[in-house]
């Protein structure tokens, strides 16, 4: 078993050594393309030593295929969230939010308060991905004119849109976890706040801490002009959050993400034509308003760039927005890295290190100790958040119930290691998609997304005082 360990893991040295070369060569831009031809690389090499070991190549394809297959909706959302983010920046929906938030925080409840808008639209909707790409992507835009750390406001972000995920009967992965353990939503939810209300209560004191201790210079920065010029280029009015309030409320009725997000993307367009004409015309630079004229301006604001050259050079990147295609860097990475997650699980090298993480299971604290490590390495190496639910609950139920442990224990670790730590790898599809949409790079956040950093560890430490570990009413009797 220790030499079908160590051949398993050869993929994971060679991709871990070569990421890491590969930042230390191209920093930030490794994500440009670097990391997804390493991603292929690792994968053949995986396929290579599959392939002496006697799985056949067409076995191997087809588990790549599966694996793509499975981040079909997620390439789909992405695309529709590039759109979306165009269509709201010309419409002035995400401007009019910046308008309005930079009346409202300032840099010294900044932080905190970016988290506790986030868990609470995160909360509302059930989604993290929609959250980080309405208010997110506003609140990262104040941050800006305010001279806070978008690092920092990203790990706010994320924090609180993972929050409310987590707790939310809408999320999907929240009804994943408690299937997958054999429990139901509701329990799952009552026992998952257990660790997570004190894990996010502790990032909110931390956010706190640094807002009030920051030396941001927000309060010197020329915002009446920042304001006056968003007042220039937009007509800025409530009006226009109708199209986002409306968006949630289909959410909320359960509409599925896809078609909220393209009815979403829609209303954008159709507010743009009806608030801004006076954009419209400077993008057409002057010319008479034509048809034609709007329908190219609002598809390319969809699929190709919004980019209006304001006099103030912050105003510049902030009312820019790269459409669809700012979206297929980050569906390029996800692709790659499920092609090496669909290689490892075809070559059975995921299950030979799951098992091995297994036999190190020997009370109930090693026990969720090895869910959580299983769930950070299943979030690694196969490089989505819904694998890191399904292949440790699938593996890992029955060993709970052999142990008399209620199933809400592994619902529960399932979220806390498996969800909300899939943010915080690069080459996840969740890191990809957060980093592409806030336009942050996941190391760059990933010390301030002190919720999803301190979840997994606050798992453990319930798990190693022994507290709020739920027994089954009967063991199984040896």
């Amino acid at each position: 078993m220790k030499k079908e360990l160590l051949i398993a893991l050869i993929p994971v040295l060679f991709l871990i050594s070569l990421l890491g070369f590969n930042v230390s060569v191209f920093g930030d831009d490794a994500l440009s393309g670097s990391n997804q031809f390493v991603l292929l690389l690792a994968a053949a090499v995986a396929a290579l030593i599959g392939s002496i070991r006697g799985v056949k190549f067409d076995d191997i394809l087809e588990g790549i295929k599966h694996s793509i297959s499975t981040t079909s909706s997620a390439i789909i959302i992405l695309l529709l969230i590039g759109s979306l983010s165009g269509a709201w920046m010309l419409s002035g929906i995400v401007p009019a939010m910046i308008y309005y938030g930079l009346h409202i925080l300032s840099p010294e409840v900044f932080l905190p308060a970016a988290a506790l808008i986030c868990a609470l639209v995160s909360l509302a909707t059930g989604s993290s991905w929609s959250t980080t790409a309405t208010v997110g992507i506003a609140l990262i835009g104040i941050a800006n004119v305010l001279e806070i750390s978008t690092a920092m406001a990203a790990g706010a972000v994320i924090s609180g849109a993972y929050f409310g995920d987590k707790l939310s009967p809408l999320s999907d992965t929240t009804n994943l976890a408690p299937a997958m353990a054999g429990t139901d939503l509701f329990t799952h939810i009552r026992y998952m706040m257990i660790t997570t209300i004190p894990s996010f209560t502790i990032a909110l004191i931390i956010f706190t801490i640094i807002s009030i201790s920051s030396n941001s210079s927000g309060e010197l920065a020329d915002v009446d002009s920042i304001l006056a010029e968003l007042d220039l280029i937009y007509n800025i009015n409530p009006w226009l959050f109708v199209v986002p309030i409306g968006m949630l409320v289909l959410i909320l009725k359960k509409m599925p993400a896809i078609p909220a997000m393209l009815i979403g993307t829609l209303g954008g367009i159709i507010f743009a034509l009806i608030f801004q004409t006076d954009l419209l015309l400077n993008l057409n630079e002057g010319n008479v308003l034509s048809i034609y004229d709007s329908y190219k301006i609002s598809m390319n604001s969809l699929t190709v760039s919004m980019d209006y050259k304001s006099t103030h050079p912050l105003l510049s990147d902030l009312l820019s927005s790269g459409g669809m295609s700012g979206m297929l860097g980050t569906i390029w990475l996800i692709i790659c890295a499920m092609v090496f997650g669909g290689t490892m699980e075809a070559c059975g090298f995921l299950e030979t290190i799951s098992s091995a993480i297994l036999k190190l299971a020997k009370s109930s604290f090693s026990l969720i100790a090895t869910t959580v490590g299983t769930c950070l390495s299943v979030n690694i190496l196969a490089s989505d958040q819904y694998l890191a639910i399904v292949v440790p609950g699938r593996m890992y139920a029955p060993a709970y119930r052999e142990a008399g442990l209620a199933p809400e224990n592994l619902s529960r670790t399932l979220e806390d290691s498996g969800t909300v730590t899939s943010v915080l790898v690069p080459w996840n599809t969740c890191g990809a998609y957060q980093s592409g949409i806030l336009g942050v790079s996941t190391m760059a956040y990933l010390p301030y997304a002190f919720f999803n950093l301190l979840s997994p560890v606050m798992t453990l430490i319930f798990a190693g005082f022994d507290l709020k570990i739920k027994k089954l009413k009967v063991s199984r009797q040896a």
